[in-house]
């Protein structure tokens, strides 16, 4: 039975570092690549945050360059899947997916991370064939479509900033009605007229459903309906002309009824309106100045204005989406203070 000082499972950056300073001690450590060689890293784009890199790098490129490093001081990486271990005692013993079996004195496990699914039941069904965790992998297949990206971080967020380099529209699904990603990865989300939130969408489609006789008709206030039972967000320039209605199916969920999940309702439609505002859509020709939206209840009585405008800046835009994210995030924190 083969056996090393130490022994090195995973090949992510943490991987091949630890194979870099065993290296360098002269431990002439062996590293098993497992299932993705290079780790969950070679499934972004350009690396801008890692040090030595200016310019950003390739991440492909940099896990190459690491795995170069490491065998240059002696590190031995090897494709191979560790699938079992016994810590019982010294050495310790490790067995490959091939059926090899090695023993060491010191074993360090560098795993890394994998992709968080949702848990639906036809995930896994339809993976490869609709549903992927990896935009840059598998983005090519979706090009000129519509597609929707899950979550609101950094990843999410550099995953939609990709796929609208390739297909027609990206939807960003969000629990929370504010993105939880890094200021500059907002931004970038932000500027960029392909990627849109649901309930922004809902806005977008209904002024673009405004016209009469075929014309472009000047409107200068909106109407918003919620019924909060059913989940249904319906949107109106008049009374009685509906342009567009969409049964959002999170609330139509029994379980989120009440008046707290009201409220945070309200909050995911306020800042989609401020982010609908950021990107300058209140300043198309249909839009008069001023121009309102109104919550409105059953009988068109208006219960809030969710929004109004005259001549804003777009510093004036940006303090407003800053000031309602802010606002948003003490209330969550108050009301969930166990919530990322």
């Amino acid at each position: 039975m083969e056996h090393t000082k130490c022994l090195i499972i995973g090949s992510g950056p943490a991987g091949y570092t630890a194979a870099l300073y065993a290296g360098r001690a002269n431990l002439n450590p062996i590293e098993y690549c497992g299932l993705q060689t290079g780790g969950q890293l070679t499934t972004t784009t350009i690396v801008e945050n890692f040090p030595g890199y200016p310019e950003g790098v390739d991440a492909n490129q940099m896990m190459m360059e690491l795995r170069q490093q490491a065998e240059r001081f002696g590190a031995n990486v090897r494709d191979g899947i560790v699938t079992d271990v016994d810590l019982s005692r010294k050495p310790y013993t490790v067995t490959i997916d091939n059926g090899d079996q090695l023993t060491c004195d010191t074993l360090i496990i560098a795993t890394g991370a994998s992709a968080k699914y949702l848990g639906l039941p036809d995930e896994q069904k339809y993976n490869g064939q609709g549903v992927s965790a990896c935009a840059t992998c598998d983005g090519f297949f979706y090009r000129k479509k519509v597609v929707a990206v899950v979550g609101g971080g950094d990843t999410a967020c550099e995953e939609a900033s990709y796929l609208a380099g390739l297909c027609e529209k990206v939807y960003m699904i969000v629990r929370k009605p504010f993105l939880r990603a890094s200021d500059i990865m907002q931004q970038r989300v932000k500027e960029n007229p392909k990627i849109q939130g649901i309930i922004e969408s809902i806005f977008l489609s209904a002024i673009d459903r405004v016209t009469k006789d075929g014309a472009i008709q000047t409107i200068s206030r909106l109407y918003v309906q919620l019924d909060a039972d059913a989940g249904e967000i319906q949107i109106f320039d008049e009374p009685e002309h509906l342009l567009k209605k969409k049964v959002i199916f999170d609330w139509a969920d029994p379980r989120n009824k009440g008046a707290v999940f009201l409220q945070r309702k309200l909050a995911m439609i306020r800042s989609a309106i401020a982010r609908v505002a950021a990107k300058g859509v209140f300043n198309h020709p249909k839009c008069s100045k001023p121009f309102f939206i109104s919550l409105v209840d059953d009988e068109f009585k208006e219960s809030e204005v969710l929004f109004g405008q005259k001549e804003q800046s777009e510093k004036g835009e940006e303090c407003l989406m800053k000031g309602l994210e802010k606002e948003l995030d003490d209330f969550y924190r108050k009301l969930f203070p166990d919530m990322e």
